[in-house]
């Protein structure tokens, strides 16, 4: 199945307004965009990504002839109406928060404008692809404060749900500062280094452990990282340590070792000490094993000995917030500003413009919630526009340059931000115009 970039990506309500918005010749020019509501308080950040896989998407928009074949099976839809679906393409433009950029609750990401129909019906595909590498950027970064200085590996394919969010996860951790990925298919699409072992089972299918790391080693002597907690670690660590003069002797160096189950700080502290006393004090110490932020933090806290991580399926799944309260919200049709008010849901109208502004230090002090056009008001722009007439504006990024652009920001983080265990919420303020014009919707009845 490959049917990640097909505009029949998305839910059936999106169509039935479609034909109702076709019938009744709705086709003015609309302003839609997506933002956080909320930040969930194990969160006191979240870092931009996914958008060039959305310009990707909107660029080749389209329902195949098959695909309105299929449609018109259903029973729902007018042959008028598919017939104009087969024509349909995508000649919006769209404002963006670049990747990497930190940003808060209620602050637009993305504003999409085009004619209400092209920009109805990519709501849920846009949503699914910026959602899930925001979500997961935003939850990798964490790991990225934990374990500073650390080498940093995504892990988490088989237990992603799905390949195309193993993909997406892991461009999203390397975007957020990882160093790697065991996806292989990741390391060809994205350029992202990848970094891999052997398994237990590979072990397991010799008769003896020193053997198996020997002939392992043979097979790929430039990069030999040795599995070692299959029966008894400690011990095995002293196989490590008798084994390194044979292939010494062969040009073959032990680069380092990997552990992946037990008391990793005290297993690490027990390898470490054989290793060097062996004299491989170069090799490094690599663990695995259901990690996350947290006990990257409290093994290293611990003075665990540890050189890196391998990250797998609490950043993959973003265990501990599996989700983002996002929303895609009509703003403005036809030149009007519109609001949803249903309580606890409201939007604010209009298309609109984050500035950010920053203290004598460089620090991020707040940022303000505007409509785009508003006089008088400081700060950087956040939103840049990417597309122009369905097409991308400028150079494609790299994610060299994303990985730059969030380096920068942590600096210009506000410090208790940064902080893992402690909720801090950051100054997103509304602008004086943007409140004025909510004021005025009330009053007459909008």
């Amino acid at each position: 199945m490959n049917g990640e970039n097909t505009a029949l990506l998305t839910d059936l309500y999106q169509l039935t307004m479609l034909q109702a918005y076709h019938r009744e010749g709705m086709s003015d020019t609309a302003s839609f965009e997506l933002f956080v509501r909320k930040i969930p308080p194990t969160r006191n950040f979240l870092v931009a990504a996914g958008l060039d896989q959305l310009i990707e998407f909107l660029e080749s928009f389209r329902f195949s002839d098959e695909e309105c074949e299929w449609l018109g099976t259903l029973g729902y839809f007018s042959q008028d109406f598919i017939d104009y679906l087969s024509k349909l393409r995508f000649t919006g433009d769209v404002h963006a928060i670049p990747e990497g950029t930190i940003f808060f609750q209620n602050e637009p990401i993305v504003r999409v404008t085009a004619p209400i129909s092209e920009a109805q019906i990519i709501e849920t595909r846009l949503i699914n692809i910026i959602q899930l590498q925001t979500m997961i950027a935003s939850k990798a970064i964490r790991s990225v404060l934990a374990a500073p200085g650390k080498l940093l590996v995504d892990f988490g394919l088989r237990r992603a749900h799905g390949a195309e969010a193993g993909l997406m996860a892991a461009r999203a951790a390397y975007l957020a500062g990882f160093d790697g990925t065991s996806n292989v298919l990741a390391g060809k699409l994205f350029g992202i280094p990848t970094y891999g072992t052997m398994a237990h089972s590979y072990v397991m299918a010799h008769d003896d452990e020193a053997d198996a790391f020997e002939r392992f080693a043979e097979s790929l002597p430039g990069n030999v990282v040795l599995l070692i907690d299959t029966y008894d670690t400690l011990e095995a660590a002293r196989k490590v340590v008798a084994l390194a003069p044979r292939l010494a002797a062969k040009n073959i160096a032990i680069k380092g070792v990997r552990l992946d189950s037990g008391d990793l700080t005290e297993l690490a502290k027990g390898v470490r000490t054989i290793l060097d006393d062996g004299g491989l004090t170069q090799c490094t110490i690599f663990v695995s094993g259901d990690l996350d932020e947290h006990e990257l933090s409290r093994v290293l806290k611990a003075g665990a000995p540890i050189d890196g991580f391998g990250v797998g399926t609490r950043l993959t799944t973003s265990r501990d917030m599996p989700y983002l309260n996002c929303a895609y919200k009509l703003q403005e049709y036809a030149g009007r500003p519109r609001r949803k008010r249903s309580k606890g849901k409201e939007s604010w109208p209009a298309r609109k413009q984050v500035y950010r502004r920053y203290d004598d230090d460089g620090r991020m002090l707040h940022d303000i919630i505007a409509i785009e056009d508003e006089p008088g008001l400081e700060g950087e722009p956040l939103l840049r526009q990417v597309m122009a007439g369905g097409k991308r504006v400028g150079a494609r990024e790299t994610l060299a340059d994303m990985r730059a652009r969030l380096r920068e920001q942590l600096q210009r983080l506000p410090v208790e931000l940064a902080a893992l265990d402690k909720s801090s919420t950051y100054p997103v303020l509304i602008s004086d115009g943007l409140q004025r014009m909510v004021q005025h919707m009330e009053s007459v009845g909008l």
